[in-house]
């Protein structure tokens, strides 16, 4: 029945194993269910993610985001410490997989100097999509249960006071709910070791934008304690797995923390920061105030003979943060979605960058509120426009993402 209803927007791929999951994210409420799958196909073509692959990642997220592939659980789920994968990775299709992440050797502070958001989250779902095409080729050979992933974290001498920078914790509560919202059912387990005494305060946070069917398949040991290993190693083969956390693994120089096998993270050198107070555009960007307690609204039309389009945007506020969204409404139906969904975004502090897909016959408005701020009005630098949906202005856009310049903290 979930298949007849959704039968106008599924391809190939789309098996039953996929149905199921949506229905499960949705505690089997056919009706909710297909609200949220329709969300994210929406979400799937705003990333582009039929053509991800094609995208050159910036190399700061390549070479600095931690992770590694290391084997499979018994089930032949693709088990990990990590949140990122190598270019080549379908050579490690049917070599390894388990995914590790030390993440104390992640340096948000330094990527969100490097990178936008809006790249830091293509990235992940690009890396969350070539995980699931590995799991997909698992559960081939063992089922459906390998079609979810085991994920470990090694939380161990991890600075916290990184995410209270406003820009780390924005990217991080945005992340959690792209996530939550489109790859549901994906987590089969989530070890988190050697948490930190305020890791349970960070986490209390962040869980309030996780399911509770994921929240219950996240289990968080404390620093000095290893009772993890039991229920760990009671699904996965000790021998995929590194010495240094209780397996057997080793690399080829004999390393217990396999780091020549994974991305190892690390502080990013100053280099590769971005400084966008110099940056050279061939955008007409337009600066204008945003008076207290109003708002600036911008109008875009797509009619039904213009080639297919995607609104695309890049602007900056000064000294405040503002609160930005988009809504469209359909010329026929007269029906009103909202698009992004108005929010703060603390673009006083680095760049906000992204394009959705429009729909012909709709009115899109932009909006920059600034209705709840009665005592300051909002300096804003913007660039917003309905560009070519064509691979040719999706790589323009995508090159020029990756040259895009973030401002440094004083």
């Amino acid at each position: 029945q979930f298949r007849h209803q959704m039968n106008d927007a599924l391809v190939d791929t789309h098996d039953d194993y996929f149905l199921v999951r949506w229905l499960r994210a949705r505690k089997w409420n056919m009706e909710a269910a297909e609200k949220m799958l329709r969300a994210s196909l929406k979400t799937r073509a705003m990333w582009n993610v039929d053509n991800i692959e094609k995208w050159d990642p910036p190399r700061a997220l390549q070479e600095f985001l931690p992770y590694g592939l290391m084997g499979y659980d018994n089930e032949g789920s693709p088990g990990g410490f990590g949140i990122t994968i190598r270019k080549n990775y379908k050579q490690l299709m049917n070599i390894i997989s388990v995914l590790v992440c030390p993440f104390a050797n992640f340096d948000m502070w330094g990527m969100m100097h490097c990178v936008t958001r809006f790249e830091f989250q293509k990235y992940l779902v690009l890396l969350l999509e070539r995980f699931m095409k590995i799991a997909y080729e698992q559960s081939k050979k063992h089922g459906w249960r390998a079609r979810q992933l085991v994920v470990f974290f090694d939380m161990q001498d991890v600075n916290l006071k990184q995410y209270a920078w406003r820009p780390a914790a924005e990217c991080v509560i945005s992340t959690v709910k792209q996530y939550e919202a489109n790859f549901p059912e994906l987590l089969k387990m989530c070890y988190i070791i050697n948490a930190p005494k305020l890791f349970s305060v960070a986490f209390n946070i962040v869980k309030k934008f996780l399911d509770e069917n994921t929240t219950s398949k996240i289990v968080i040991y404390k620093s000095g304690v290893d009772r993890w290993q039991q229920q760990l190693f009671s699904h996965v083969d000790r021998k995929g797995f590194p010495k240094a956390w209780g397996g057997d693994l080793v690399d080829k120089l004999g390393d217990p923390q396999c780091k020549s096998m994974m991305i190892w993270g690390g502080k990013l050198p100053e280099e590769l920061y971005i400084d966008q107070t110099n940056q050279q555009s061939d955008k007409d960007f337009i600066e204008t105030q945003v008076p207290k307690g109003d708002k600036l609204k911008l109008h875009f039309k797509v009619n039904s003979e213009e080639q297919q389009k995607i609104l695309s945007w890049e602007f900056r506020t000064f000294d405040y943060d503002i609160k930005f969204g988009i809504y469209s409404v359909d010329e026929v139906s007269g029906e009103k979605r909202s698009e992004v969904a108005l929010g703060t975004v603390y673009s006083n502090e680095m760049d906000e960058i992204g394009y959705i897909s429009t729909r012909p016959n709709t009115t899109y408005t932009v909006v920059f509120d600034n209705s709840a701020s009665y005592l300051r009005s909002k300096k804003i630098r913007y660039w917003v426009d309905l560009i070519s949906e064509e691979e040719e202005g999706i790589s323009e856009l995508t090159n020029q993402m990756d040259h895009t310049q973030l401002a440094s903290k004083e």
